[in-house]
């Protein structure tokens, strides 16, 4: 194992001490089964997949504004047309 620190907030470190001990095992085992969670998500889809349905997503789409490709942020912003 590779030792490493982490910061935390208050409120996170309270909460995971608690975590631990309902658990009764250690701040640092929960920390691994986080991590290990964490990566085995992220491994979940390959990234050459992630691509391939990107731009098999591109283009299948209309829309009813013809500047949408331009003004995108501000239709977010507002649901609505601008």
């Amino acid at each position: 194992m590779v030792r490493t620190q982490i910061q935390l907030t208050e409120d996170e470190a309270r909460a995971l001490r608690r975590l631990a001990a309902e658990g009764s095992t250690s701040m640092a085992a929960l920390v691994r089964d986080a991590v290990d969670e964490l990566l085995a998500k992220r491994r979940g889809v390959p990234e050459a997949e992630v691509r391939r349905r990107a731009i098999a997503a591109a283009g299948r789409f209309r829309s009813a504004h013809d500047d949408l490709s331009e003004r995108h942020d501000a239709y977010l912003a507002t649901d609505t047309a601008p």
